[in-house]
């Protein structure tokens, strides 16, 4: 690389890094990020407000027309490094994050724009062959994906106590847009010769994340029928449901195996919790008519189940509630259960930015944004060092001060009640 193109790709990775979940600094990182963004679209990034913004503000920041920013930003919503999201009328673009974001995008599209056996290689040193990525990024107390059980294995009675949020189902039906395109963790390891026979064109989008990787043909559109279908289909194969951890519209669901996805193989192999978040159920063994057949040991992609000594066991720190077990046991002894205490969910993508930020030390990158204004980056500096003091973390991580500081920000951005 020469020596202008280090400088806008670090700027690049110095701003990707202002976000609650930040990349690693590696040399697989940069060589992803000069596949990814020309030299000057990693200028033009690294420049970026950290919340969704609308062209006006951007064309300022960019110091170009709005015509000029309007195509750059088309580009790079193309070829899936922004997201474009439609909000009464107005489009707001942000720069994409890396998991549920450009690393997916990357190796969902079929029309030869990237080359993927150098970028499966690339991701594989970078996600799975190394942990510093996932140790980072997934470090923190905002666990940013969350596992969905599968409904058919719940007890009659306990069917109308499950929230409308935990069904997948139910996100199928609620949504106003649906596309599905091909796995990125099973897409990667068949280009490293190592993927299972699942399905892989099961990637499941909802709302504006689907209209955009629709319009820039990286998904395909897809009916609510459909989509039930594909999630039947998955369920059959014994594939996990994880997907956003949010309440309120969350944009994707990924149908995962424990041998090829990159979330549940960093959950098994660095054992850290804050990797997917489980659901509200749980799986529990009836000894009684457990045969100890071993199904459910096979079965479970988090390798929450094992038998000791002449019983099959569920170790309850560490099961998802997927219900993959459950669906495969043909005893019915591996039942699942409500646990005992609920699962926090945050209700929206913005309450889990700002909840993030504020565990991270990192709120003051959404309140001074401005990459260009040295006011605004002595502010961001001196704000990130206070709300690291445990007094000052303890008080922003109450309900009201949470709920004052996402309408102060949405204040802040102009954007009147939005939501991802």
């Amino acid at each position: 690389m020469g020596h202008l193109t280090v400088k806008n790709y670090k700027s690049l990775y110095k701003r990707m890094d202002q976000l609650a979940n930040g990349p690693f600094d590696s040399e697989e990182f940069y060589q992803i990020l000069k596949i990814l963004f020309t030299d000057e679209e990693a200028l033009l990034c690294s420049a970026l407000p950290i919340l969704p913004s609308p062209i006006e503000k951007i064309s300022k920041i960019w110091e170009t027309s709005e015509e000029e920013a309007e195509s750059i930003l088309n580009t790079l919503v193309s070829k899936g490094l922004i997201y474009e999201d439609d909000y009464t009328g107005s489009v707001l673009y942000s720069l994409a994050i890396p998991v549920f974001g450009f690393f997916e995008f990357s190796l969902m599209r079929t029309d030869g724009m990237f080359d993927h056996d150098l970028l499966s290689n690339l991701y594989t040193k970078y996600i799975n062959d190394d942990d510093n990525f996932v140790k980072k990024y997934f470090g923190g107390k905002t666990i940013i994906s969350r596992a969905y059980v599968q409904e058919e294995t719940l007890p009659e009675d306990m069917t109308s106590e499950i929230l409308s949020y935990e069904k997948s189902s139910h996100i199928i039906d609620a949504a106003d847009m649906i596309s599905v395109g091909i796995c990125f963790c099973r897409h990667k390891m068949e280009h490293m010769g190592h993927a299972c026979d699942k399905p892989q064109d099961v990637c499941l989008s909802f709302g504006n994340i689907a209209k955009s990787l629709v319009e820039k043909g990286i998904a395909r559109e897809i009916s609510k029928p459909e989509a039930h279908d594909i999630l039947k289909q998955c369920e059959d194969n014994g594939l996990a449901q994880i997907g956003d951890n949010i309440k309120n519209k969350p944009a994707v669901i990924c149908n995962c195996c424990g041998c090829c996805c990159d979330l549940l193989l960093s959950y098994k192999k660095t054992g850290m919790s804050t990797i997917i978040s489980p659901s509200n159920y749980i799986a529990e063994i009836d000894d009684s008519v457990c045969t100890n057949c071993g199904v459910c040991i096979e079965k479970c992609p988090a390798d929450a189940i094992s038998l000791i000594g002449e019983k099959t066991v569920v170790d309850k720190s560490w099961c998802l509630g997927c219900g993959v077990c459950s669906n495969f046991c043909k005893t019915k002894a591996c039942k699942m259960k409500a646990r005992e205490e609920k699962v926090f969910v945050p209700e929206d993508t913005f309450q889990k930015v700002v909840l993030a930020v504020i565990y991270q030390g990192k709120l003051g990158n959404i309140l001074f944004e401005n990459q260009k204004s040295i006011t605004h980056k002595i502010l961001r500096t001196s704000l990130n060092f206070i709300v690291k003091l445990p007094p000052v973390k303890w008080l922003l991580l109450q309900e009201k001060i949470q709920n004052f500081l996402v309408d102060f920000t949405l204040k802040i951005y102009r954007i009147d009640n939005f939501k991802l």
